[in-house]
């Protein structure tokens, strides 16, 4: 073998376990996805339709600029300029295949020297991209022992520091107050500083959808990045867009990489998305997303705390994160679940150290509830109950 060898994500992990062990794919018809992090691809109690056709011309057929095409990032500016006062253009948008891309571009021309700092449990594929491409970084304590709530204090000093951190976080849905939200902004847009913000639950707020636009005065004076995708609270997980707002500066830079790593996004995929955030419908959107999940969260969150589960879930995200009974481990847990064509995200794919099941998150587990209909409640309270 000439290519270098590399594991899967910690979701593609579970996820190839699970079809290994059961012969299926988990979130076909009968398996019971709570492993995954993909939301409803269907409306919503309250929320718009999503839109089952695209006009595609015969200019929708050349190839798509490498920044993003003007009309959807116009769109996505006038969103957050909207919704939050952001006061960017579309010079500050550069449109990706997903949310990961962005995030892994902006890392990988990172300049050298600059240290990661990231919490200490967080989204599985930061630690992937962080090993592949050799970043060092530094913890910022998130553990039981702060309930998964590590405030700015946590935070490490010093210069060259480039802060990454998903809000709402995605495993545990805790979700960073407005309040704390522009002190981090702040702190992180001096001289020497810099951060990268995953969005990507942004919907997925309670009691309203959050974002750190609505405190970056002006960003063409920051190394801040803020990602964002159609993934979650547009419920198009398979039109693969995403975006990073940034400055000028970063921006051209991503329209230089576009130019010869990714070649641009499906021209389709983008008018698509840019139907679904006409201001009108987002605004819908964004409101019947939140309430939706947000009573999926708090209904979920008494069932699974009836089980002997202990919660640390935030108020953000589709996710409970879970301390299972003792002597209990994710994996050992799954390997009951796929029995019943069930899986959670074992908690030590979280953990950022990569300490394995015996670390301090080999107990957790990340039980998603996104992809769940209202009517499955009784049966997956069953099949948990039965598993336990």
């Amino acid at each position: 073998m000439i290519l270098r060898e590399f594991p899967p994500m910690g979701v593609y992990e579970t996820l190839f376990r699970f079809a290994d062990a059961t012969s299926s794919y988990l979130g076909e018809p009968g398996t019971h996805p709570w492993a995954q992090g993909f939301p409803l691809t269907t409306q919503i109690p309250g929320g718009p339709e999503l839109p089952t056709s695209v006009r595609i011309s015969a200019e929708d057929r050349m190839y798509p600029k490498a920044d993003g095409e003007p009309t959807l990032r116009r769109a996505i500016a006038a969103y957050y300029n909207e919704f939050y006062g952001a006061g960017i253009s579309h010079e500050n948008v550069a449109v990706f295949a997903g949310g990961r891309p962005a995030i892994f571009t902006t890392l990988a021309f990172l300049r050298d020297g600059w240290k990661v700092a990231i919490e200490e449990t967080e989204y599985t594929p930061y630690w992937d991209v962080l090993q592949i491409l050799g970043r060092e970084s530094v913890l910022i304590p998130s553990h039981p022992g702060n309930r998964f709530r590590p405030t700015l204090a946590d935070h490490p000093e010093g210069d060259d520091l480039f802060l990454v951190k998903s809000n709402p976080c995605n495993p545990t849905g805790v979700m960073t107050t407005p309040e704390e939200l522009s002190a981090l902004v702040e702190h992180y847009s001096r001289k020497g500083r810099g951060a990268l913000i995953d969005e990507a639950y942004e919907f997925y707020g309670d009691p309203e959808p959050i974002s750190a636009l609505a405190h970056i005065r002006d960003i063409d004076a920051t190394n801040l990045f803020v990602v964002g995708a159609a993934t979650k609270g547009l419920q198009v997980p398979g039109m693969r867009v995403g975006w990073v707002v940034a400055a000028r500066e970063h921006i051209q830079i991503f329209r230089n990489y576009s130019s010869f790593g990714m070649g641009g996004v499906s021209r389709a995929s983008q008018l698509y998305v840019t139907e679904l955030l006409e201001l009108g419908r987002v605004a819908r959107a964004r409101s019947a997303v939140a309430s939706f999940f947000n009573a999926q969260r708090e209904r979920y969150g008494e069932g699974l705390a009836a089980l002997g589960l202990e919660l640390f879930t935030g108020k953000g995200g589709f996710y409970h994160w879970c301390r299972l009974p003792s002597g209990d481990d994710g994996d050992s847990f799954n390997e009951r679940l796929f029995r019943k064509k069930a899986a959670i995200l074992p908690g030590r794919l979280c953990d950022m150290a990569r300490r394995g099941a015996s670390g301090p998150l080999g107990p957790m587990a990340r039980f998603s509830f996104g992809a769940l209909t209202a009517d499955s409640y009784e049966r997956d309270l069953e099949i948990l109950r039965r598993c336990l």
